[in-house]
């Protein structure tokens, strides 16, 4: 179905379903909201999920000026307040948890939760960076085309204007990731695009994580095991704090 709401000076895309606390989901780059469909989405039987559709992705068309994580940022608090008006549980994928990790440093009176899905901190911590070059692969191009207003020869725009972004933008660094107060967590696939050894230095450095790495996944494990991240994010948002037995980190 889908609406929009003109946000930060963008008309920005995004579905809304179920009824209860909100659950705001923040798609990749340059992927769109449809990566939820089959695993996070389905949650809205237990929350409100909302799933915006940042400038120049999916459903919303792109503006002048950068795509970088400082505006989409920006982007993020402003749909908060505006259209979700509650602190929400936020969860994001690839760029998206980054964005996401970023709103709970900015803003943590908007973050009830947070869950960061194969994010990154820091550049150093992909295997792979975001770049312009090179030929984008004609299943990434088609997902792009079926829904943008901006037609499929806009996407290498959007793929340049990430990466010039990218390419600037300093680092986040485990200080200001220590200042993060919600409840956080980390899932990573076990052949991700971030790197575990990143994956994990992200765990340690925010005082409220909790760690899952998925066995037998990429980059693409909402897709590739949807009910299990299904059930491991549900219970997370659902739950309180672990209670183990022989804390070792968490005795903090």
């Amino acid at each position: 179905m889908g609406q929009y709401a003109d946000v930060n000076g963008v008309h920005t895309w995004y579905d809304e379903r179920g009824d209860g606390d909100p659950l705001v989901l923040l798609h990749g780059s340059p992927g769109d909201s449809r990566v939820f469909d089959a695993g996070l989405a389905p949650l809205a039987d237990r929350f409100r999920v909302l799933t915006p559709e940042r400038r120049g992705h999916g459903h919303t068309a792109d503006v002048e000026g950068p795509i970088g994580l400082g505006v989409m940022t920006d982007d993020t608090v402003a749909f908060l307040e505006q259209v979700v008006a509650d602190p929400a549980r936020l969860a994001g994928h690839g760029t998206g948890a980054t964005v996401a990790l970023m709103t709970a440093i900015r803003r943590p009176d908007l973050v009830e939760r947070l869950v960061l899905i194969s994010g990154a901190f820091q550049r150093e911590g992909m295997v792979l960076r975001p770049g312009p070059s090179g030929e984008v692969p004609p299943e990434v191009a088609d997902a792009y085309a079926e829904v943008s207003p901006d037609g499929r020869d806009h996407l290498p725009v959007v793929l340049e204007k990430t990466a010039a972004s990218a390419a600037t933008e300093p680092d986040l660094t485990e200080h200001e990731l220590s200042a993060v107060t919600a409840r956080t967590l980390v899932v990573s696939g076990d052949d991700d695009l971030v790197t575990l050894e990143h994956t994990v230095a992200l765990y340690r450095a925010l005082p409220a994580a909790e760690l899952a790495v998925v066995p037998g996944t990429s980059h693409a494990l909402l897709l590739e095991k949807p009910g299990t991240l299904r059930h491991l994010v549900g219970d997370f948002l659902t739950g309180e704090p672990p209670a183990t037995r022989l804390p070792i980190r968490r005795t903090r």
